[in-house]
């Protein structure tokens, strides 16, 4: 039977989700604590991206440009997540039809490939102006980053279009719940009417090994970087190491969860729902405070930005009277 047969045949027009708890205090504490988050995660970003890009010395940065890129990618992403998450957990409501929930899989399949390699994307970059500082004007400008980041965004919608063509490739006359909170691709294949362990392979092989590559990747970019730091700590290596650990907080925060859901299947739903909430909750909220309040040209940018608005409204007030 066909690809074409396979979609005919399903009869599920929406999916429920079995969410995070079923208990009403449990449900209004963790909207209270979710719609927390997701505010600090947009004052967070946006302050970030605004910031990065008003401010022309960190505009100029590659490093500061990619890291408003990444901004924009937690922001769409978490948005992409969140609000339905809190709605569901406020309203009880817990459906989505199944064009939203193809929707929401390509979206944010497109948004985590593309972030992933923005971080290997990252680690080039700290590589580079490191180990080759003399050649980082050359090998990093401008035009450089803007294609090398719309080789991230490409490498993301290839991912999300694979991963679309595989669920979609599947029949769904049976159940509709999804132990989860929003849709992926791991607990819907698991509700298709056929044998899915070709398609779980695949599955694998396309999400899991991409994190996987990416986070090794990163791992010995950084471990390189911190072998030609060693010995100069005193000298220049200080902050170079303190940006690095920065990104490998984020990193760490960001691969490892996504190596748990996608490359080791065998963990139940509960460590998956655990995982799933780091990368599209906790990383976003995080990743602002780790770029921003740790580093020391972004807060004396933001504290520049901050005067000159402040400025601006006192010079008005006084046009004014």
């Amino acid at each position: 039977m066909g690809p074409i047969t396979f979609m005919n045949a399903s009869r599920v027009t929406e999916f429920i989700f079995l969410g995070l708890s079923r208990s009403r205090p449990i449900q209004i504490l963790l909207f209270v604590l979710v719609m927390m988050c997701y505010t600090a995660i947009l004052l967070g970003n946006i302050l970030i991206i605004l910031t990065v890009h008003i401010d022309p010395h960190l505009l100029k940065s590659p490093m500061y440009f990619l890291l408003a890129n990444l901004s924009i990618i937690d922001t769409i992403f978490s948005s992409g997540v969140i609000p339905k998450m809190a709605t569901d957990l406020i309203t009880c409501g817990r459906t989505i039809s199944f064009e939203g929930c193809m929707t929401q899989l390509f979206v944010l399949h497109v948004l985590g490939g593309s972030e992933m390699l923005l971080l290997t994307l990252m680690a080039y970059d700290r590589y580079v102006a490191i180990c080759h500082p003399l050649t980082y004007t050359t090998k990093m400008n401008r035009p450089r980053c803007i294609r090398l980041l719309c080789l991230c965004w490409a490498g993301g919608l290839l991912h999300s279009a694979s991963q679309l063509f595989l669920v979609l490739r599947l029949p769904f006359c049976g159940p509709n719940e999804l132990d989860n909170f929003f849709c992926d691709v791991p607990q819907i294949a698991r509700l298709a009417c056929v044998d899915t362990r070709v398609t779980e392979i695949l599955m694998v092989a396309n999400s899991g090994l991409l994190s996987l590559v990416c986070f090794v990747i990163l791992l010995l970019s950084y471990g390189i970087i911190l072998s030609t730091l060693q010995g100069h700590l005193r000298e220049s290596g200080g902050k170079a190491l303190y940006t690095c650990s920065s990104h490998l907080t984020v990193v760490s925060l960001i691969f490892l969860p996504c190596l748990f859901v996608y490359l080791v299947p065998i963990f139940s739903s509960t460590v998956n729902k655990v995982a799933s909430i780091f990368y599209t909750t906790i990383t976003p909220f995080l990743n602002p405070m780790i770029y921003a309040l740790r580093n020391r040209e972004m807060k004396e940018a933001i504290g520049r930005m901050t005067k000159k608005c402040m400025f601006s409204r006192w010079s008005q007030k006084e046009a004014e009277i």
